[in-house]
């Protein structure tokens, strides 16, 4: 049997490249039925098409002569394809009898090679098993293209869309192309026209749906159409595809508010490296009860039912939002860098409202008059439940009887953020070691964005606050819980830097049950020893 180049693993993974037979056979593919396919789709009809490039070539040569078998006899003058050795094209010029009692009898032919001067010998009637030998169940053995895909596909794949995403011959729209030949022309005025509908309906489209408003007068297919109408709204800056999981929905960028575009600054969160070996057990499950949408951890699968109640922070309270997390994200529509608009229904008063999920920054926006409206607090319980519509999320609180309750207030006072215990009225249900409210939004956010801008380090941020929720106490101590809720008032962090501190220094001591107490002292001493050193 000979070995044919697409059989092997060398030739896919080191000698392959994309050639213009192969852009032919992919022009030729598309000109059959006009339809756009997947980068998936053209691998497997690349590898294909090189598969049959490659037997059409054999056939060719095989065709010349007779094929050279060792256990085969020839006659003077006959003409012999030798495809172990590139398929060269010989003549037999002469033969004599073989010596060698290892093989017993056997013939030895002398060939003259086509464009050699000089004759080679082979052996032929050689009754021995040899390699160069056909066999039907040799040939049976052959992978097959499929196989050939599963094995090699990813670096076929990575390397055709390398070479198809340098040339202007082919473009592409999420993981569709098409030859730019074939698209169908969405001039300015179709797109015009697009804008006004969607202006008009004030909600995203489908692009068939679009579709049906322009008149593109062609007889291309429709799968080329609707590629054509995207292609041509995603170059424009107008128009933005709001859609999710495969699902197409086309908005215009000036409706879309714009914390769907730009994240707001409280929620932006830049990782910062610290040694979780130290965190004690009780400080992995406050963390994992938090499932802060920042903390780069893949909690355990969760049980998802019909609802979820999460615990609002800060952050999130102050800008109107929600975290994208491991309880919160089945309630949503999965996408990828795009935003997908929703609609909230408040499921006491059953009014709708427009939401946005946005993926790339893990948080859903479109909650803040709600919040306010509820006067839900930091630390209030927010319930979501699914509906029969993927794009429609129910959204409560826990309601009950209004009453004035004590709770930690944060203000800022020469500079530096204080708590006292003042009474707010709490119509909700809410998590005590986490609830927080404030008595000027205004300096608070000042205070935020000076200790932002300082890049005051999160050590630094605990040593502040903590005595002042300390003093809240008459224990002097302040929960894990606590001192995340109240360091992201002026500081976004998830809990798990704020725990590795809590742990590495030993002004900081744990009292059990997930309360601290802090010693200044102990800090200078720190202070004084880091100096020294």
């Amino acid at each position: 049997m000979f070995q044919r180049k697409t059989q092997s693993e060398a030739f896919w993974q080191e000698d392959f490249a994309v050639d213009d037979d192969d852009l032919n056979h992919l022009y030729n593919l598309f000109l059959e039925d006009e339809t756009p396919r997947t980068i998936q789709e053209l691998t497997l009809a690349l590898i294909q098409g090189r598969c049959a490039r490659e037997e059409a070539t054999i056939q060719r040569e095989l065709a010349r002569g007779t094929v050279y078998q060792p256990r085969d006899s020839y006659s003077l003058g006959e003409q012999i394809v030798f495809p172990a050795l590139d398929f060269a094209l010989g003549t037999v010029v002469g033969e004599r009898e073989g010596h060698n009692p290892e093989y017993g009898e056997f013939k030895v032919i002398r060939v003259r090679l086509e464009g050699q001067d000089s004759e080679r010998e082979f052996a032929a009637q050689l009754q021995q098993p040899h390699r160069l030998n056909l066999t039907p169940e040799a040939e049976n053995h052959l992978l097959s293209t499929e196989e050939l895909y599963q094995r090699y596909g990813s670096t076929v794949q990575q390397r055709l869309l390398a070479y198809l995403s340098a040339r202007e011959e082919f473009v592409n729209f999420g993981d569709l192309w098409l030859p730019q030949i074939a698209l169908v022309e969405v001039h300015i005025g179709h797109r015009n026209i697009a804008e006004a509908v969607l202006d008009v309906n004030g909600h995203p489209m489908s692009p068939e749906a679009l579709l049906q408003e322009l008149d593109l007068s062609t007889d291309a297919s429709p799968s080329t159409q609707l590629f054509s109408l995207n292609y041509a709204l995603s170059c424009d800056d107008r128009f933005d595809d709001v859609g999710y999981e495969g699902q197409i929905l086309w908005y215009l960028r000036r409706l879309e508010p714009p914390e769907v575009v730009y994240p707001p600054r409280r929620l932006l969160y830049t990782p910062q490296p610290y040694d979780r070996s130290g965190l004690i057990e009780d400080l992995l499950q406050l963390e994992r009860e938090i499932d802060d949408e920042a903390t780069a951890l893949i909690a355990p699968p969760a049980l998802i039912g019909d609802s979820v109640i999460v615990t609002l922070n800060y952050p999130h309270r102050r800008v109107g939002t929600l975290p994208l997390m491991v309880r919160t994200r089945p309630f949503f529509p999965r996408g990828s860098t795009q935003h997908t608009r929703i609609t909230f229904v408040d499921r006491s008063t059953g009014k709708e409202m427009p939401g946005w999920v946005v993926h790339q920054y893990n948080y859903v926006c479109g909650l803040e008059e709600w919040y306010k409206a509820h006067e839900i607090p930091v630390g209030g319980y927010v319930k979501l439940e699914r509906t029969g519509d993927p794009l429609v999320v129910g959204v409560d609180f826990l309601p009950r009887r209004m009453r004035r309750e004590w709770v930690r207030v944060a203000s800022v006072e020469d500079g530096r953020l204080v708590f006292k215990m003042q009474k707010m009225p709490i119509s909700c249900e809410y998590d005590e070691l986490m609830i927080v409210g404030e008595a000027d939004a205004a300096s608070v956010d000042e205070l935020w964005v000076r200790t932002e801008e300082e890049g005051k380090p999160i050590f630094d941020v605990m040593c502040e606050v903590f005595p002042e929720l300390a003093k809240l106490s008459p224990q002097g101590t302040v929960h894990a819980k606590t001192l995340y809720s109240a360091i992201n008032i002026v500081r976004r962090c998830p809990p798990g830097p704020i725990f590795a501190e809590l742990t590495r220094h030993s002004c900081f001591q744990s009292v059990g049950g997930g309360y601290w107490t802090y010693d200044e002292s102990l800090r200078g001493e720190e202070r004084r020893l880091s100096v020294m050193r």
